[in-house]
């Protein structure tokens, strides 16, 4: 059986947290994790973030509404979250639920980085 569990890294570059999942985003503590890292960077005025889903295999109900709140929290600062490199299956889960429409998607990292040059 697959593991189910997510680990992540994150790093600051040139104003924007970049956070790079792995694994599978399925429980509430990735979820509490996550939002606590992210926090974090918030308080300390940072607005512009990047998730890289590369490395992640799985994603649930649960990982979708950690976006979400994610995304919420980031706009409610005026700041802006985008992802970059998921995998076919993340891309149609998204898609299904029509999250394509509110995520600002990139297929590479370096696209995402040129994306906030460029704002």
């Amino acid at each position: 059986m697959e593991a189910t569990e997510m680990t992540f890294t994150h790093q600051l570059n040139d104003q924007i947290a970049v956070f790079e999942l792995e694994g599978s985003l399925l429980n509430e503590t990735d979820r509490v994790n996550l939002k606590t890292e992210f926090t974090r960077y918030l308080d300390e005025g940072v607005i512009s973030f990047l998730i890289d889903l590369e490395k992640l295999k799985h994603i649930n109900s649960t990982g979708l509404g950690v976006f979400i709140t994610l995304y919420t929290k980031v706009r409610a600062k005026g700041g802006e979250l985008v992802i970059c490199s998921p995998s076919e299956n993340i891309v149609n889960l998204l898609t299904i639920t029509k999250l394509t429409s509110v995520f600002t998607i990139f297929n590479t990292r370096d696209e995402a980085l040129k994306h906030f040059q460029k704002i």
